[in-house]
């Protein structure tokens, strides 16, 4: 898979609660940063304090190959009780020029919920790019190594996000 291409994982879960409980905790921005182990802190920026289409909110990054980082996510969709989407942006220009522009976001994030089977069915996807990321100075770097470096990072975010929903399914059961 290529940069380009936009590559993107996603996972499900099934959790033994019902849709409301589930909208509550994926909606609490801050509850990701207590189980990713990349994401540190989260705060809504400006006068939100909730997800709504246009809000937005800071995150604090750390990698180990990375160090820490700043974004501002933006939310782009909200379809209570089924949707909540934001895309990340890089405000501070760690990986190229400074942007707050949705449309050239490094990653793309979508939480989908469902009713299913006396619970809900919770998926959590991620697209990478178009805007530059971790991975662009990767390839900066290792531009022979393009599908190696998009599949690794690819695993990496697959293993957060299920170490997320697993968080989740857990607080709404």
């Amino acid at each position: 898979m290529r940069l380009a291409e936009g590559p993107g994982v996603g996972c499900a879960v099934h959790v033994e609660a019902d849709v409301a409980r589930v909208w509550e905790l994926v909606t609490d921005i801050r509850l990701p940063a207590r189980l990713s182990p990349e994401l540190r802190r989260v705060a809504w920026m400006g006068e939100a304090d909730r997800p709504l289409v246009g809000a937005r909110f800071e995150g604090w990054n750390h990698h180990p190959q990375l160090g820490e980082w700043r974004t501002v996510s933006h939310v782009v969709e909200l379809d209570e009780p089924r949707v909540f989407a934001w895309a990340v942006t890089d405000a501070d220009g760690r990986y190229g020029e400074p942007t707050l522009d949705p449309a050239r976001c490094m990653a793309s994030w979508r939480f989908e919920l469902e009713p299913e089977a006396g619970g809900t069915r919770l998926r959590l996807s991620v697209r990478i790019g178009p805007g530059r990321s971790g991975v662009s100075l990767a390839l900066d770097h290792r531009p022979d190594r393009e599908e190696e470096i998009v599949a690794f990072r690819l695993n990496e975010l697959r293993a957060g996000m299920e170490a997320t929903l697993r968080g989740i399914k857990s607080a709404a059961e």
